[in-house]
């Protein structure tokens, strides 16, 4: 295959290749209508759904909740909850989906009548997931039910505790499960391995799987007419909270998840979450949120809470009806937030330090906070090009790690596989994000299990690497128009990747370094027009370095995103680069 604009070896080093049938839209023909339906057709989708995937509906991809094992199970047992006016309580784990998942299902029952508890564990003291301890004693200080949210699929001895004094336990969750389930009232999982259709939506976010059951719980009560003297709560209204925890989770943006995240959107946008509301006003947006947004600004300072602060922070957030509580709460995330920044900096620039030989980066030491592990290893996943796990080891010799992944490596899979063959003390996850608890010395063990076992799928991933394009423009088509026609086929996100364009060629007019380590360049082409470009955290990069240092009269292909730049008296447009190469 003909490399795009000949690009076999970029200043990445890698080949430029079309996505799918992408066309160059210098063509006569193109339009923003040819382009959007290009988008969709390149992203998988088929022909004949097209106008679905135009303006993705919860009507056009909402499955039957039942078809989940336990599903119907679980929404019985909720709605005769609801009936009795019993304790609940919402167990959930401390990062973004975790809260979302335990914000949505506490404001649905509180509309159906009942006063939920929300439960979330403090990271550094009591790990990941419930454990017996926690289970045994909310059901001692009078939990009649216990929901666990994004966590509970491995949870063996803690539900085994819990059984045993004679707490029920609903388990909703979306990480991968082994071949033997925990002992549950009902475990409502899509990655369950006995799963038939509902296999089909493994990629929904345990918030999206929350909302299911939300929407199995309404029916449910319906049929019983518990509906006859009250309105029914408006299932819809919580997909601010649905888009916000699957953005969040990097959960792929297809099927079901793509209208979440899009109907989620517009509900975000109409601010009725008091909470949501306080928190877009922290984040300093001025405008409706978008999908990135959710990624970049709203997620981290949720999940800042659960990193280097108190864990339930954000679940309290997205739960207040008090709207002095809510900017309050917001106001402390948002700081917790520039906390977790510098932490994080610090333990990145220790891990960049050790050697990481494998095909698994494994990098542990003593003394690093586990709040940000997740974070620095989704940054060397990116830097390194393969996955990454890093992990804090205590005083007491046991390392908490969490992992990122690459497309077509399926780290999860490999984690279960290493606690089932005694290297690990705890350990799962899905395919692109994973967690482990591991003694020490166990380590190198656990490294050699991980090459041995990913070696081959992470040397096939990385011999496919390429930049894959959209279109070709010249500078002046990087434009508004041009970022507005391209949004339409939107959302995007992980699995519905974002469109990248190539512009130019260009020449270098100006190039700086700018906040923490961001390369900033204008670039001028052959059409008169001149685009501003940024490469974020590249400074000390190939790329960065090559954008700084590249002559004035030799011309450069450029790639990258297409944004918006509202900074100015009218918007512009601007490209975030992915890479470059040099024009023959």
């Amino acid at each position: 295959m003909t490399p795009v604009l000949n690009v076999h070896s970029s200043i990445l080093g890698q080949a430029w290749r079309w996505r799918g049938l992408a066309a160059d839209a210098r063509d006569p023909g193109f339009a923003p209508d040819d382009l959007v339906t290009q988008l969709l057709l390149t992203r998988g989708c088929p022909r004949e759904e097209l106008e679905a995937h135009r303006s993705p509906s919860i009507r056009a991809f909402m499955p039957d909740p039942s078809i989940f094992r336990d599903m119907d199970r679980a929404a019985e047992r909720l709605a005769d909850a609801v009936q009795r006016g019993e304790a609940v309580t919402v167990f959930g784990d401390y990062d973004v989906d975790g809260a979302t998942s335990a914000a949505l299902l506490v404001r649905l029952l509180r509309d159906l009548g009942l006063v939920p508890r929300a439960y979330i564990p403090d990271r550094l003291m009591e790990g990941y997931g419930p454990s017996g301890e926690a289970l045994v004693r909310l059901k001692r200080e009078g939990a009649d039910l216990i929901v666990t949210v994004d966590c509970g699929a491995m949870a063996y001895d803690a539900l085994a505790d819990a059984k045993a004094v004679g707490a029920e336990v609903i388990v909703v969750d979306h990480h991968k499960c082994a071949s033997e389930l925990p002992v549950a009232l009902a475990l409502v999982n899509p990655n369950r391995l006995d799963e038939d259709e509902g296999r089909l939506h493994g990629h929904l976010a345990a918030v999206g799987v929350a909302w299911l059951l939300g929407a199995a719980l309404v029916r449910v009560l319906r049929g019983r007419g518990y509906f006859a003297g009250r309105a029914e709560p408006r299932l819809l209204d919580l997909l601010d909270l649905v888009a916000l925890g699957t953005v969040a989770d990097v959960a792929q943006l297809k099927g079901l998840n793509r209208a979440f995240v899009a109907q989620g959107l517009k509900v975000m946008g109409q601010r009725r979450n008091i909470g949501m509301n306080a928190l877009i006003e922290a984040s300093r947006l001025t405008r409706a949120p978008t999908c990135s947004d959710l990624g970049f600004a709203l997620g981290p300072r949720i999940n800042a809470g659960g990193r280097v602060g108190k864990s339930d922070l954000g679940v309290r957030l997205l739960t207040t009806e008090d709207a002095d509580e809510a900017r309050a709460i917001a106001e402390e995330l948002n700081r917790l937030n520039e906390e977790r920044r510098a932490i994080e900096a610090e333990v990145q620039q220790s891990a960049e330090t050790m050697d990481c030989d494998g095909a698994v980066a494994v990098l542990a030491a003593r003394g690093w906070h586990p709040g940000v592990i997740g974070i620095v290893a989704g940054r060397l996943k990116e830097k390194l090009g393969r996955p990454a796990i890093v992990v804090a080891v205590g005083e007491d010799g046991i390392g908490k790690g969490s992992g990122r992944s690459i497309a077509g490596v399926d780290l999860g899979a490999a984690i279960i596989a290493a606690k089932e063959a005694g290297l690990l003390i705890a350990g799962g996850g899905h395919a692109m994000a994973a967690g482990v608890t591991v003694a020490e010395e166990q380590i190198p063990a656990f490294v050699a299990f991980l090459d041995a076992k990913l070696a081959e799928a992470v040397e096939r991933a990385s011999g496919e690497r390429a930049l894959l394009l959209d279109a070709v423009l010249a500078p002046g088509g990087v434009n508004p128009d041009l970022v507005n026609a391209m949004e339409a086929g939107g959302p995007y996100g992980m699995g519905w990747p974002a469109p990248r364009v190539a512009a130019g060629p260009v020449r270098m007019i100006k190039c700086d370094v700018v906040g923490n380590g961001h390369v900033r360049a204008i670039v001028a082409g052959d059409d008169g027009r001149s685009i501003k470009a940024m490469a974020f955290r590249a400074a000390d990069t190939p790329l960065g370095l090559a954008l700084l240092g590249a002559p004035r009269d030799r011309k450069l292909w450029i790639a990258g995103r297409a944004k918006i730049d509202d900074w100015g008296p009218r918007p512009a447009a601007e490209l975030h680069l992915d890479d470059a190469a040099w024009a023959e």
